[in-house]
């Protein structure tokens, strides 16, 4: 796979190397077919869970873990390629709408900084912050590195309220209006900050603190 890439790679041979070993019965590659076999397609094999997994000859807890945690990844990807190519963003909707499923889940507050091209487009985004309450105040010097390393025209900050509450606090409020400040001396508009509480979301643009 090093000289020829993993695109050149079968499915039961990329199977065969996430399992890494065989059984005494059966070889990993006999084991990845008969996987393949049993379930048609990568699809259904990739719906099983960890107990349907062991079921199987050769399977046991550990390989049935990690399938479904490279599906599981494989399905995060394919769900970002998805939103992230070619997404314009024109409202704060359409940003709560890529953010909400990744973060209403989250136990902790996580800060994170998304980079825009000039036609509105997101080139990145990356988490600056995780950590318990007010994970969410940073310094625009973080905020802005990032920023200026994808060479963003203009960016949205994005942080979550595990408790579900989205009004923001006057924490919020002050960091946004220092962000937006420091992005003028930048050049760097932002373009708004959205809380993300469960479902739900804040903007700050809305609610006219930018």
């Amino acid at each position: 796979m090093l000289l020829r890439g993993p695109q050149s790679l079968t499915n039961t041979e990329l199977i065969a190397i996430l399992l890494r070993t065989g059984s005494k019965g059966k070889n990993v590659i006999e084991i990845a077919r008969d996987l393949i076999n049993k379930y048609g397609n990568l699809n259904l094999l990739a719906t099983q869970s960890i107990d349907s997994l062991k079921s199987n000859f050769g399977i046991k807890k550990d390989k049935a873990v990690t399938l479904v945690a490279a599906f599981e990844l494989t399905r995060r990807t394919a769900y970002e390629q998805k939103w992230f190519s070619n997404k314009k963003i024109n409202s704060p909707s359409d940003i709560a709408e890529i953010f909400i499923p990744l973060l209403r889940d989250e136990v902790k507050e996580v800060f994170i900084v998304v980079c825009l091209n000039s036609a509105n487009k997101i080139i990145k985004y990356e988490r600056i912050s995780v950590g318990n309450l007010n994970s969410s105040v940073v310094h625009p010097r973080e905020v802005f590195k990032v920023a200026i390393e994808n060479n963003s025209a203009n960016i949205i900050l994005i942080h979550n309220h595990p408790s579900g509450n989205i009004e923001p606090s006057n924490e919020d409020i002050r960091l946004t209006k220092s962000m937006v400040e420091a992005g003028k001396v930048m050049e760097i508009q932002v373009f708004d900050h959205i809380i993300i509480g469960g479902n739900n979301f804040a903007s700050m643009v809305e609610k006219r603190v930018i």
